[in-house]
């Protein structure tokens, strides 16, 4: 893949001094305390033969369907990786907890992971309101909050304010930008209705789209985070008579607004953002919500678009499906190899990488340092690069779109990527996507 550069930011003395401040907090100890370890080891959670981080995932509650499977597959892989030495001869130590997408529950389980377990940093934490309720906190006791498993732009556009937090995935925003192009330049015609999650996904989704198809929009409909009856969006979309329905959801949303739409023989065109979209789950969430009037296969979501920023199940000859097909068969607990689980697989590499560049002598700003200076460098299954660096912590550069057809996503563009704001929308030719993995699957500094 083509490499890229870092100019060098001024953001440096508001990390160091952050990660003073809290080294002298709950998260760290003074650097005079004898850590009985090698390079690092007076950071929390580092020894000379393990790491430990922390997470936190919705493991019950209605937000777990499917959420719920992504700190197993990013357990597997840890295994795996532990299996074969760890990362500079320390082993992964992973601790989960349980939040059930309550910010409440999020700031007491975290408080745990920082003051009880003393954790390193915490990585791929679920959430937009959930990790929002403890991102302050986590950056004043100095513990890097990596990888954040949420599209807000929170995660990565001021790093003045939250040097230590780092977003992932593609953000709601620049898929936005991509999805609305694409209708501008194929759908000049469609009346556009959006039916947008009520918080920042629905804000940073339609500030994205807005920017291409503003004119053609004739009506927003925004439902309530736990409120399950979506009947009056989807009748407002009908009476205004949308025929392209732009839907920035999460799943439960995505069966419920379908359902809806099927009782009242609304059939509009539905263009579905990735993180409502996964067929599988979509379909077993509609036969659950229609107490089995609705079919439960992958094929209950044919003929909606989406967007799609890394292989999944659907791609089973792709080299990295292959791979955490192999984790999850050596190391995975019940069930079937899934999209979400995959999800946290490719996370959990990502992570492993910054590992491996933060070197032997590991500590907080190392590791931020390291992500900061060769994160855009890095290879993995993302088919597009991180927008890493001092002055940005934005996730994935960009998405490819594509049609469901048998439960299958067949591209309809080239891997697009853009930015936050007016940057240009162009196809990615950083040769990001044609990355395969490592024979022994694990990332090399």
């Amino acid at each position: 893949m083509r490499r890229h550069t870092r100019v060098a930011g001024p953001l440096a003395v508001a990390l160091a001094t952050t990660l003073a401040l809290g080294a002298c907090g709950a998260g760290g100890r003074d650097s005079s305390d004898d850590g009985g370890g090698g390079g690092g080891a007076t950071d929390p959670g580092v020894t000379d033969s393990s790491i430990k981080i922390g997470a936190t995932f919705p493991l019950t509650g209605v937000a777990a369907p499917g959420y719920s499977e992504i700190p197993t597959g990013a357990q597997a892989y840890f295994d795996y990786v532990n299996e074969q030495g760890g990362v500079h001869g320390r082993e992964i130590d992973y601790i989960v907890k349980d939040d059930g997408y309550n910010p409440t529950t999020t700031s007491t389980v975290t408080n745990e992971l920082v003051l009880k377990e003393e954790v390193f940093a915490t990585v791929g934490s679920l959430g937009t309101p959930t990790q929002a309720s403890v991102a302050d906190y986590l950056n004043d006791e100095g513990v890097p909050q990596l990888m954040v498993s949420s599209g807000s732009l929170q995660w990565g556009d001021n790093v003045e304010e939250r040097p230590l937090t780092f977003g992932w995935q593609p953000d709601y925003e620049i898929e936005g930008k991509i999805i609305g192009q694409w209708v501008a330049e194929n759908m000049p015609d469609a009346k556009v209705g959006l039916f947008l999650q009520d918080d920042d996904l629905g804000v940073d989704a339609e500030k994205g789209v807005r920017q291409y198809v503003d004119d053609q929009i004739v009506a927003v409909e925004r439902y309530t985070s736990g409120n399950t009856d979506v009947a009056p969006q989807i009748s407002g979309l009908q009476a205004k008579k949308a025929d392209l329905v732009l839907a920035f959801n999460t799943p439960s949303y995505t069966a419920l607004s379908q359902l809806v739409a099927l009782k009242t023989g609304y059939q509009p065109k539905w263009f579905y953002a990735n993180i409502g979209s996964d067929p599988a789950l979509v379909g077993s969430l509609l036969e659950r919500f229609s107490e089995g009037a609705v079919a439960g296969d992958a094929s209950a979501l044919d003929g909606i678009m989406t967007s799609e920023y890394i292989p999944g199940v659907d791609s089973p000859d792709d080299p990295w499906v292959q791979l955490w097909q192999q984790v999850w068969d050596e190391h995975g607990q019940d069930g079937e190899l899934t999209n979400y689980r995959i999800y946290g697989m490719s996370q959990a590499y990502a992570f492993v990488q910054a590992l491996e560049s933060a070197g032997e002598d590991l500590t907080r700003e190392g590791l931020v340092e390291a992500i900061e200076e060769g994160g855009t460098e890095w290879e993995g299954p993302q088919l597009a690069p991180f927008r890493y660096s001092a002055e940005s912590h934005m996730g994935i550069a960009g998405v490819r779109l594509v049609e469901i057809a048998g439960g299958v996503g067949e591209p309809i563009t080239d891997v697009l990527t853009t930015d936050i704001g007016d940057a240009e929308i162009t196809t990615d030719e950083s040769g990001q996507g044609d990355d395969a993995p490592p024979e022994n699957g694990v990332p090399a500094s």
